[in-house]
């Protein structure tokens, strides 16, 4: 991916203090090493062979007790140790802070992904692996970690110290300088043939952690049915499989990077070794002293060091390279469904009364030259209660949700009071519409805030009363801490009936002019279904209601019936009017009920 590191940048300046900061320090730290062979030198050349000491460093002759050649050396010693205690003390508050705001930015980046996931269609999360996804947002995201922490400040330290040490070498010997930078063209060379292979083997190797963690996620939500069909064996082995994959995918990264770092290491060997020798016979014809060869190859260790530190470098990059393309896969995803640049809110007050609904030939499908939904016409007057009948794929789910714009239409438009719903904010439309499924969908939090999720600024009376409103408070006052229960995930601690109750209550506290109810009772028992249609009665009144419903007892009192086949309205008409048309909606009726009387409750 070209020019990746740039785009991600943005989330590691938002911490630049701290950046700056880290920088600060590596600078002193550079200093610091710079200075660290120089009290050997002068140990050798000064005190063991009686050779004077630079003009630099006269003033050492200044120091308390510094005119015999032990004090000296005294003096020589205790600075090796404060030049090393120091380094590594600037170090370490180099680390504590960097990893500190290394950490900010692996947050503020899967910050960002969180949010870009949850304002993404559901044509992108139908396709997707819940679990992978989350292994996106928790593990891929240290990607802007490894490049700011990992990448850019030790290739910044690294060329700083390469600049210092070389500087110093140079002055030392320059011969031997130029003869120690030979190894970086081989360098060079290893960085060319290796950086590939390892941002490949690494991006193989997420893939297949992410396919695990999708794998668990699938199982672990579903364990009812795998222990009733005892399919437990099954998993097992899917997950061993996929912990193979990724296995063999782990070593074969680790294999390239090995191969990597011997071959920089034999490389840098070398180096060394050619600088020894040469260094030595200058030694022995005199032109150098030992002093100087001990200084010199003091600082080629520290001059290789950051070569084979940028070399590795490649390493590092192809990891975080590989775990960028995974975060940038989502923050990069297509989505059908975004704001227009000039968009407004809904009228408060439109003529004719909130919650008009229109959609005027409109054509949807999920995959391309496939529709789900053809010219479909339907005008639905504030107040008005539509029930919409089908064949299980007739597109009756499909039609509701273009009205919440869960998807956008190839062709027609969706009007909303009058306006086109693609010319409104997402969010202000959305705040239009309640919403009660057939599966509810409540988080392990309190009742009280599971109830208030779709109006988080409620009071508890408010609460309360949408709870009595929906038949909820008895069973919720016999719970241990009442509204203060703590539920199971996805109301596992609760009957069928009682989370349909919840999310009755979550709905008319919403109190919007829109309801949207997906077969709301045909996973409850008739008795259940019986209780509940007292609180949907309450819950309807007074809105625009669209019911989608197997049961047709639920929607005989409809105010239209609108019956769907192969994505197309067949027939529309009151409850009577579609009986007396002997059409597919009586035969459905006489599946039901065996007969075309009125059926009782």
């Amino acid at each position: 991916m070209k020019l990746w590191w740039l785009r991600l940048a943005r989330y590691a300046l938002v911490r630049w203090r701290g950046l700056i900061f880290v920088m600060l320090l590596m600078l002193i730290n550079v200093g610091l090493n710079v200075l660290k062979p120089w009290p050997l030198k002068l140990i050798v050349d000064c005190v063991l062979n009686n050779q004077s000491l630079p003009n630099s460093v006269l003033w050492l002759k200044t120091l308390p007790g510094s005119e015999s050649d032990i004090q000296l050396l005294a003096w020589l010693a205790a600075a090796t140790i404060v030049l090393f205690l120091s380094s590594e003390g600037v170090r370490l508050i180099q680390e504590y802070v960097g990893a500190g705001v290394g950490s900010q930015m692996v947050y503020d980046l899967g910050a960002a992904l969180f949010d870009r996931l949850q304002h993404l269609s559901l044509r992108f999360h139908n396709q997707q692996r819940a679990g992978d996804l989350v292994r996106r947002v928790m593990t891929d995201s240290i990607c802007i970690q490894n490049l700011a922490m990992g990448v850019f400040l030790p290739v910044l330290t690294s060329l700083v110290n390469l600049v210092a040490m070389f500087a110093v070498m140079w002055q030392i010997n320059q011969l031997l300088s130029l003869l120690s930078l030979m190894i970086a063209p081989l360098i060079i060379l290893l960085i060319w043939v290796f950086n590939q292979p390892m941002t490949e083997r690494t991006y193989q190797y997420q893939q297949f952690e992410g396919e695990i963690v999708a794998l668990s996620e699938q199982t672990l939500t579903a364990i009812p049915i795998i222990q009733a069909f005892g399919r437990e064996a099954h998993e097992d082995e899917r997950f061993r499989y996929l912990s193979q994959k990724a296995l063999q995918a782990y070593v074969r990264s680790i294999l390239a990077q090995m191969q990597f770092k011997v071959g920089v290491g034999g490389v840098t060997a070398v180096g060394t070794a050619a600088i020894m020798a040469y260094g030595g016979f200058q030694v022995l014809d005199g032109s150098l002293s030992i002093g100087s060869l001990l200084v010199f190859l003091s600082y080629l260790a520290s001059l290789y060091v950051p070569m084979a530190t940028l070399a590795y470098m490649s390493s590092s990059f192809a990891g975080a390279a590989a775990s960028a393309q995974r975060v940038l896969e989502v923050l990069d995803a297509q989505d059908g469904v975004q704001d227009a640049p000039n968009v407004r809110p809904l009228p408060v007050r439109p003529v004719g009364g909130r919650g008009h609904v229109c959609l005027e030939k409109v054509t949807f499908g999920y995959e391309p030259n496939y529709p789900v939904l053809q010219e479909i016409t339907l005008e639905a007057r504030p107040g008005e209660t539509i029930a919409l009948v089908g064949a299980t794929g007739a597109g009756k789910t499909t039609l509701v949700s273009l009205i919440l714009r869960f998807f956008d239409p190839w062709q027609g438009q969706v009007l909303f009071d009058g306006v086109d719903v693609q010319s409104v904010p997402v969010k202000n439309l959305r705040e239009q519409i309640a919403l009660v499924l057939q599966e509810p969908f409540l988080l392990p939090i309190t009742i009280a805030e599971n109830i208030a999720y779709g109006c988080f600024n409620a009071s508890r009376e408010a609460i309360v009363k949408a709870a009595q409103a929906a038949n909820a408070d008895t069973f919720i006052q016999r719970l241990p801490q009442g509204y203060d229960t703590v539920i199971g995930e996805r109301g596992a601690t609760l009957s069928g009936g009682e989370k349909q109750r919840l999310a009755i209550a979550r709905a008319l506290l919403k109190d919007a002019p829109v309801l949207i109810l997906d077969e709301p009772t045909s996973a409850l028992d008739a008795q259940t279904e019986f209780l509940l249609l007292e609180a949907l009665e309450r819950l309807m009144a007074g809105r625009t209601t669209f019911i989608i419903a197997h049961r047709l007892s639920t929607i005989q009192r409809a105010d239209r019936i609108v019956v769907l086949d192969r994505g197309k309205v067949v027939e529309m008409g009151t409850h009577e009017e579609l009986l007396a048309f002997s059409g597919y909606y009586k035969r459905l009726y006489k599946l039901h009920f065996g007969s075309t009387q009125p059926a009782s409750a």
